[in-house]
């Protein structure tokens, strides 16, 4: 941990506090933006892929800790501003992490990707951080807090503006962000529907946050895709299949969505795959209980085991709420449970083609073991037609 961030290799810094709703204040020095943040403190453990995670919507409203040593070292990659879906390294089109915190950052930037370093794209993008504090033990501490909230704190920032998502108004600057206390959809979800593909098969995205490799992942399968905003009316679109994408939040705090989703979705009988927080939806849909995990999946290696299928997979996950396994209705089947703790990591209907996952099969900077559900969805859609 760094003590005093004023001269380092013979760059000046700013220090920065991280204050912790459990009393702990942890400084280090002032990365990216001036501003003060707060949220839940959650962490990831994979070695690259940042600018995914930073982007993801999954992380909206969190502090995102970073176990590994170095963070940064390859730069941030381009946004293609003609094609912005197909944008490597980016999964929305702005960071959605309140701050991060790491070991060490790189400023350099000068792999053939790389765009501009990290901490010009936070500072553009009005994100703080903070380096040079031990990542492990703040993750030791995480782990075994269950719910632990805090505050990025440079030297001399103003807090950070309400305006940058919806969900941030209902916080006064003193308080501890906790973005599970809110229906976080207004934040993430499109405002309107787009059209994207020239496939033959139509597939409705229901937009809690959607990661945009769901959607490469199902234009390369041929199909046309509408990402419909959260809160569309479901019994008026028009489509082979369903895909209810991942998100930020409480399943249980999304106003009607479940309703919804069971009247008109599964009410369709057309193909379904739930991702991640769909995934969730879709089994409170189905009448199935979800509860709040002691400290989430969120890492680029969690092993899920397929029961039917008896294999094992590597995924990718980022998550806190998960399904009731003693919930689980009659006419649905568990289909993944995660390798370490046996936690539901996916469910399939018994007769139709309704299937979902806590992970993430479309899972960008990977691993890629689970792309054939995409596949299997895909297939499914075209039985059906």
């Amino acid at each position: 941990m760094v003590k005093a961030a004023d001269d380092i290799f013979g760059k000046s810094y700013k220090k920065a506090y991280l204050e912790l709703s459990n009393g702990v204040t942890l400084i280090g020095r002032a990365i990216g933006a001036n501003v003060i943040t707060s949220g839940e403190m959650v962490f990831n453990t994979g070695m690259l892929g940042y600018s995914e995670s930073m982007t993801d919507p999954s992380y909206l409203g969190q502090i995102l800790v970073f176990s590994f040593c170095l963070i940064g070292n390859y730069g941030i990659p381009f946004p293609k501003d003609d094609n912005l879906f197909m944008s490597k390294g980016h999964e929305s089109a702005s960071i959605k992490t309140q701050g991060i915190i790491v070991s060490d950052i790189y400023d350099g930037c000068h792999h053939h990707d790389g765009d501009i370093n990290i901490q010009d794209w936070m500072k553009g993008q009005d994100v703080p951080g903070i380096a040079g504090i031990d990542t492990r033990y703040l993750v030791q501490m995480i782990r075994k807090s269950g719910n632990l909230w805090g505050k990025i704190v440079p030297e001399g920032a103003k807090a950070q503006s309400k305006e940058k998502f919806e969900f941030l108004k209902n916080f006064k600057d003193d308080e501890y962000v906790d973005p599970s206390k809110y229906n976080l959809m207004p934040s993430v979800s499109t405002k309107e529907i787009l059209y994207m593909g020239k496939g033959g098969k139509t597939i409705s995205v229901v937009d809690c946050g959607a990661k945009w490799n769901i959607m490469r992942m199902l234009m390369e399968r041929g199909c046309n895709v509408k990402v419909l905003p959260w809160d569309t009316d479901f019994s008026k679109i028009e489509c082979d299949g369903w895909v209810i994408s991942n998100g930020p939040g409480d399943p249980k705090n999304t106003k009607d969505l479940v309703d919804r989703i069971r009247k008109d979705v599964l009410g369709s009988n057309k193909p379904i795959l739930g991702i991640c927080l769909g995934h969730q939806l879709l089994a409170l849909a189905s009448g199935a209980k979800t509860k709040r995990l002691n400290h989430g999946h969120r890492s680029h290696n969690q092993p899920v085991f397929s029961l039917p299928e008896r294999k094992a997979y590597m995924s990718s996950q980022n998550h806190r709420y998960a399904v009731e396994k003693s919930s689980i209705q009659p006419n649905w089947q568990l289909w993944f449970e995660n390798a370490n703790d046996d936690s539901v990591e996916g469910l399939r209907h018994k007769t139709k083609p309704f299937i979902s996952v806590q992970f993430h099969p479309e899972a960008s900077s990977g691993p890629n073991d689970t792309s054939w559900i995409m596949d299997k969805f895909v297939k499914f859609v075209e039985e059906k037609r």
